[in-house]
């Protein structure tokens, strides 16, 4: 997947279909795309006229593009966010994966929230706090395992290093859920890639590609 200027919409790593029944083809389709395309365009269009940005990262234009003069660092900003922030959220899942971490990453959330039970209870808490659009997020911080939420499309990389996402727009589950959040997340747990979380978890990156 390539991580600098001209962003490409790489293929998903499955078939549309392929999270059925909890989460549905189309919204899938859509979701990838459309709005993610739409961020990636968005953001190419921004990057072609400022050559001093083209060599950056996706992690390096959202930390440094508020940094950047001109009218254009917001959007830039929040347009590498979208871009960064779907393909986590589409990268972290995965069709017929373990229903449970290992190694690692099992032994840090056993320390941080008890039991993964306790776990999967506070995340799911945390993504149905977002008031809104945003994500819900486990990030390895300074301090170790930690939750957090971001609104629209914000990161935690500034916080730690970010391993699994859940995307909390509306468009990710309305089709197939309309309103009923709860519903959405609850099927998301049976497609988590845990095995790309317990690789980033171990890894120097700062993102799973």
């Amino acid at each position: 997947m390539n991580n600098h200027y001209p962003f490409e919409n790489a293929p998903l790593p499955y078939a549309y279909d392929a999270l059925e029944p909890y989460i549905d083809e189309k919204t899938m389709q859509l979701h990838h795309d459309r709005h993610l395309k739409a961020y990636i365009d968005n953001l190419n269009g921004l990057l072609k006229t400022r050559p001093q940005l083209q060599a950056l990262t996706l992690e390096q234009l959202i930390c440094t593009a508020g940094q950047t003069p001109g009218k254009d660092c917001v959007a830039i900003a929040r347009n590498a966010g979208g871009v960064y922030n779907h393909r986590f959220f589409f990268h972290g899942m995965c069709p017929d994966g373990k229903k449970a971490p290992e190694g690692a990453l099992a032994a840090a959330i056993g320390r941080r929230f008890g039991s993964l039970n306790a776990f999967r209870e506070k995340f799911t808490e945390a993504a149905l706090s977002v008031f809104g659009s945003g994500y819900a997020w486990l990030v390895n911080g300074k301090r170790g395992l930690c939750l957090v939420t971001t609104a629209n499309q914000e990161t935690p990389t500034g916080i730690g290093k970010p391993l699994l996402n859940l995307d909390v727009w509306e468009h990710a589950y309305y089709l197939k859920h309309y309103n009923k959040r709860a519903d959405y997340i609850n099927g998301w747990w049976n497609v988590v890639n845990w095995e790309l979380a317990e690789q980033t978890y171990g890894c120097g990156r700062t993102s799973p590609w």
